[in-house]
């Protein structure tokens, strides 16, 4: 049996290294967006992922793995925001945001591990494609609870919704690698 945590730490570094590449590249630009923009970007990826699977090719010549890795991303930047507040201008240098990746990253790896003892690794089980459809539910909860101001009656928030999106990304990421 595949050792989740290493897969999962490796898939996290895949992740981690293009971050740092798009800062080098732009540094922290993304610190303009507001979270709903963040969302709507996430939706943007996972709706690409759910039109190839049904379609079954692509017409733009980038495939899945990569659009999981950018739900990862902007899954962090999400919560970045939601913690920072959005800016009117770069405000962080790239170490600093680096810094909140990892920050972010360990808090999200966590609540996988958690979970994943509770569920007993019953993602191994699930088709990549049922990832694709949670991440768009949960999506639109997160569109929901974004238009009721981030309030919630029973739900969990909006960063709980961001951190089961990072985390099905992953298994997405772990399930197209292996």
């Amino acid at each position: 049996m595949p050792d989740t945590i290493t897969q999962f730490d490796q898939a996290i570094e895949s992740c981690r290294n293009l971050f740092i590449l798009k800062l080098r590249d732009y540094g922290a630009s993304w610190r303009m967006m507001r979270p709903s923009s963040v969302t709507d970007q996430i939706l943007i990826k996972a709706n690409r992922i759910r039109t190839i699977e049904t379609k079954g090719n692509a017409m733009v010549d980038e495939g899945i793995l990569p659009e999981f890795i950018g739900m990862v991303n902007y899954g962090i930047i999400g919560l970045i925001q939601l913690s920072l507040g959005f800016s009117d201008k770069k405000d962080i240098s790239a170490e600093k945001a680096l810094e909140l990746y990892d920050s972010f990253m360990s808090k999200t790896r966590q609540l996988m591990i958690a979970k994943n003892h509770d569920y007993d690794e019953v993602w191994r089980a699930m088709r990549v494609s049922s990832y694709t459809d949670l991440i768009l539910m949960k999506l639109m909860r997160t569109k929901e609870i974004e238009d009721h101001q981030g309030m919630t009656q029973v739900s969990e928030g909006i960063d709980a919704n961001y951190m089961d999106i990072i985390n099905y990304s992953i298994f997405g990421i772990i399930k197209l690698t292996e």
